[in-house]
C-alpha cells in the first residue's frame, strides 16, 4: 500500500484554506491535508504539542506569511532552526510580493516562494503547479510512493 503524502497547510484565510482543500482533494495523488489557522498552532502541530499530540509529521508545509499570533517568518525560523523539523520542505504560499518578504523567507530557509493570486482559478492553477512539482518531480525524504495513487 502506498503511503499518503502528508501536507500541513498554515493558512488563516478560511476561503483560501477551502480552495486549497478542494484543489488537493482533486489531485491524482494520495494527499492528506491538515490545516492550522495561525503560527502558534503550526508550531504546536509540528512539535505534537497540546491539541496536536500525536499529529502526523508532514512531508511538506505550505506556509502563509501573514498569520495571527505568530507570523509565517517566525514559524519558518522555528522550523528551520529545529534539527528535528528542518528537513521538512517549506513552500511559502502568500499574497505578499514584497521583495523584503521574499528575501527574508529564503534567508530563513524557505524551499520556494509562491505568490498567491486573488482569482480563484489562477490560485488553483498555482496550487496545482506546486503540487505537480513537489509530489511528482521532487523526491521527499522517507516517502516511498507511486505518483499515480488515488486521493483518499
Amino acid at each position: 500500500m502506498t503511503k499518503s503524502i502528508q501536507v500541513l497547510l498554515v493558512e488563516d484565510n478560511p476561503a483560501d484554506a477551502d480552495l486549497m482543500r478542494e484543489t488537493i482533494e482533486g489531485a491524482k495523488l494520495h494527499l492528506s491535508l491538515a490545516a492550522v489557522k495561525d503560527g502558534v498552532e503550526a508550531v504546536q502541530y509540528l512539535r505534537g504539542k497540546g491539541p496536536f499530540a500525536g499529529a502526523v509529521r508532514p512531508d511538506l508545509i505550505l506556509l502563509d506569511l501573514n498569520l495571527p499570533r505568530m507570523n509565517g517568518g517566525q514559524v519558518l525560523a522555528q522550523v528551520k532552526g529545529d534539527a528535528d523539523l528542518r528537513g521538512i520542505p517549506v513552500v511559502v504560499l502568500t499574497s505578499s510580493s514584497a521583495e523584503q518578504d521574499i528575501v527574508q523567507s529564503y534567508n530563513l530557509g524557505a524551499n520556494c516562494y509562491v505568490i498567491k493570486l486573488v482569482d480563484p482559478k489562477a490560485f488553483q492553477a498555482i496550487v496545482k503547479q506546486v503540487e505537480d512539482f513537489w509530489f511528482t518531480v521532487v523526491k521527499l525524504p522517507g516517502n516511498e510512493r507511486a505518483p499515480t495513487a488515488k486521493v483518499a
